[in-house]
């Protein structure tokens, strides 16, 4: 008797996170100073998706 064989089960297409709109990175503005001067942006990586840009299907 030959052996079945299993279907692959695909998983579902992933969505672009909204957060960082996909690309993994958000910027904060960076505070200096006593009266809290804003002094630039600094990116940093994105605590929705971890980095990886989109959120699982299932999420």
């Amino acid at each position: 008797m030959a052996a079945r064989k299993s279907t692959a089960r695909r998983t579902p297409p992933a969505k672009p996170c909204p957060a960082c709109e996909g690309t993994g990175e958000v910027s904060r503005s960076v505070h200096v100073g006593r009266k809290r001067r804003v002094a630039g942006q600094q990116t940093g990586i994105c605590l929705s998706c971890l980095g990886a840009g989109e959120i699982p299907a299932d999420a």
